[in-house]
């Protein structure tokens, strides 16, 4: 029988609990729902509130079938909040937008990554952050995208703006910076900018183009995700890797003491414990009071 339960007022399906999604942990479908309903429910809402949502679905766990999907899955019920965003292909498309933990579980049902845009509901296309994805070539790692995110933090900072670290779950480092809301197109031209001055500063460790015979031993600074059509991962998404790790926000003095790649490996069972130690580590994203301008010579770029 499947289970239906009822969240918040509404009455959700939750199906196949005893499933193995991730063999290599013995991690089942139950344990996924549980880490979204009862250990990240409250972090990763305000993240994904208000902003349109990307699925990336792993039904059958991380070895079996993926695929990304933009539009409302079918069988997506009546009471799931959607709503039109711009697509040149698509004039009529909409997508999810999950508001509420009967949302969230709903679609963490259906064995998701959470994906966002840089950009609310209310204002397509007009980024309330920035995004820099790291991302290293082999045999580069994570220690080395933190050299060059502490690089970047610095640059930042020279222009009034505060990063925030988080983990990609995967191989990477994300660095996150409040804005004040700015056209999505302004954002790209910044943030490429920065990447190109990071492989200027640091020759031997940052690029800027994602070439692959470029890449091995160095961090793809990745600015491309500011594009409006893009997304990111969402903070506290579990991803579709043989363990489930999790993109985590980390601090600047993990980043700071980073020295081997499986320093900063968070999995869903280490997040109860982060976040009573820490708390939200990026909820200034969340606060429109965080927003800072882009610098004036970006916007005549």
């Amino acid at each position: 029988m499947t289970p239906i339960t009822e969240v918040e007022g509404r009455r959700v399906t939750l199906s196949n609990l005893d499933k193995v999604l991730y063999p290599a942990t013995g991690t089942t479908k139950g344990e996924v729902l549980h880490y979204y309903a009862a250990t990240v429910g409250g972090v990763i809402l305000p993240h994904l509130a208000d902003r349109p949502v990307s699925f990336l679905r792993y039904p059958d766990g991380p070895g079996g079938q993926l695929f990304f999907t933009k539009n409302p899955p079918p069988g997506t019920p009546a009471w799931v909040e959607t709503t039109p965003v711009p697509r040149s292909e698509d004039q009529g498309a909409r997508q999810v937008v999950v508001g509420g933990l009967a949302s969230l579980m709903w679609a963490a049902n259906l064995v998701v990554e959470f994906h966002t845009p840089q950009w609310r509901t209310d204002a397509p296309g007009v980024a309330d952050r920035m995004v820099l994805d790291l991302d290293p070539g082999s045999p580069a790692t994570v220690v080395e995208c933190c050299a060059v995110a502490l690089w970047l933090r610095e640059r930042l900072a020279d222009d009034g703006l505060t990063a925030y670290g988080k983990t990609s779950g995967s191989k990477g480092l994300h660095l996150l910076v409040p804005l004040e809301p700015t056209p999505s197109g302004e954002v790209s031209a910044y943030a490429k900018r920065l990447a190109l001055e990071a492989e200027e500063a640091l020759p031997a460790l940052a690029l800027h183009r994602m070439k692959r015979s470029l890449r091995p031993g160095k961090v793809f600074v990745d600015f491309s995700q500011n594009s409006a059509s893009k997304t990111t991962a969402t903070p506290y998404t579990l991803r579709a890797r043989p363990e489930p790790t999790v993109s985590a926000p980390v601090t600047w003095d993990e980043i700071a003491d980073c020295r081997e790649a499986g320093a900063l490996v968070f999995r869903a069972g280490h997040m109860a414990a982060r976040l009573d130690r820490h708390g939200d580590l990026l909820a200034p994203l969340n606060d429109p009071e965080q927003g800072r301008p882009l610098p004036r010579t970006a916007e005549s770029s």
